[in-house]
């Protein structure tokens, strides 16, 4: 990270001089409401704004909560440790995480040199995210949608990013745009937010989840995404040890789509793509993507994208 960047977001707070000064808890009045535990974002976040950043507050353990808008901790230096319901995570230098509403929430008490930083959203802001993702169901799609929609799942996710580049040069760009004034914030905000969700989206292999069904959701996508062309529902049950019917019934209650469905989606988006890209010939395409019957192949693309194949790359 820049080392200018760096030594702002380092710089102890007024809260963290009156914490090593004596005071022996955090001071609740500038987080929360009277006794409530939710900390809100009307507390954090000027009128009218939809994001901002605060560095965590370091030397003092912050207690149980949850948030009523979606957090991003960034892990600039060292490390911090967090309890998410009941689990224990150490986040490392350069990982990130999400957390969404009403996950419970702690964090142990972090050193001088352990340097985070929460990006705190309303889930309005990322409505203009979305459209980076595609249509094709991932957890970090659920995991916005859910947020839009108010029906958040009480978890996280944490990707452990540190040394993939593009991602830390677009949170690097996220953080110096919002400690800097510059220009089309807004927009320079949202463009940034995009593409840093689409380049999460091409690194799930470096995701971890909340809990064990969460995991074997995401397992299951990143199966879809590997082996869409001849990829089976009964094979990555074997390799997770799930009971084939109960792990359809999870892939459906998990994604709202059967397992069938998320493979067609990831195989029609791929031959999408292929015919605005490349000059092979449909019935090649088809079969590359996993359909030998060229004429269910067509219904289905048809279906999905209202045009045929030769139709649809004659658009592009």
């Amino acid at each position: 990270m820049n080392e200018e960047l760096l030594k702002k977001l380092s710089a102890v707070t007024k809260e963290e001089r009156e914490i090593l000064s004596g005071r022996r808890q955090i001071d609740r009045t500038l987080y929360m409401d009277a006794s409530r535990d939710v900390i809100t974002g009307d507390k954090l976040l000027s009128r009218g704004k939809n994001i901002t950043i605060r560095p965590h507050t370091r030397f003092i353990a912050f207690p149980e909560h949850c948030h009523d808008y979606v957090e991003m901790v960034y892990m600039c230096k060292g490390q911090t440790r967090h309890c998410i319901n009941g689990e224990e995570i150490v986040l490392e230098s350069g990982e990130l995480m999400l957390l969404g509403q009403n996950a419970r929430h702690s964090i142990a008490p972090a050193g001088e040199g352990d340097v985070a930083v929460n990006f705190i959203v309303r889930p309005a802001f990322f409505s203009s995210t979305l459209p980076y993702l595609g249509e094709e169901e991932t957890p970090l799609r659920r995991f916005l949608v859910s947020c839009l929609t108010g029906e958040t799942e009480a978890g996280y996710l944490l990707f452990r990013v540190s040394d993939v580049l593009p991602i830390q040069n677009l949170i690097e760009n996220l953080l110096y745009t919002l400690l800097e004034e510059t220009p089309n914030k807004r927009g320079i905000l949202q463009l940034t937010m995009g593409l840093l969700f689409a380049q999460l989206v091409n690194h799930t292999q470096t995701l971890q989840v909340g809990t064990a069904e969460q995991n074997a959701v995401v397992a299951v996508l990143r199966y879809v995404e590997e082996h869409y062309r001849d990829g089976s529902l009964g094979e990555i049950a074997a390799q997770l040890h799930y009971d084939l019917p109960y792990l359809s019934r999870l892939v459906r209650r998990k994604t709202g789509k059967t397992y069938t469905e998320l493979l067609q989606e990831k195989r029609l988006s791929q031959a999408a793509w292929l015919l605005r890209n490349s000059d092979r010939r449909v019935e090649e395409i088809a079969r590359s993507v996993g359909y030998e019957n060229l004429s269910f192949f067509h219904r289905l693309f048809r279906a999905r994208f209202l045009l045929s194949p030769k139709a649809y790359r004659d658009c592009k």
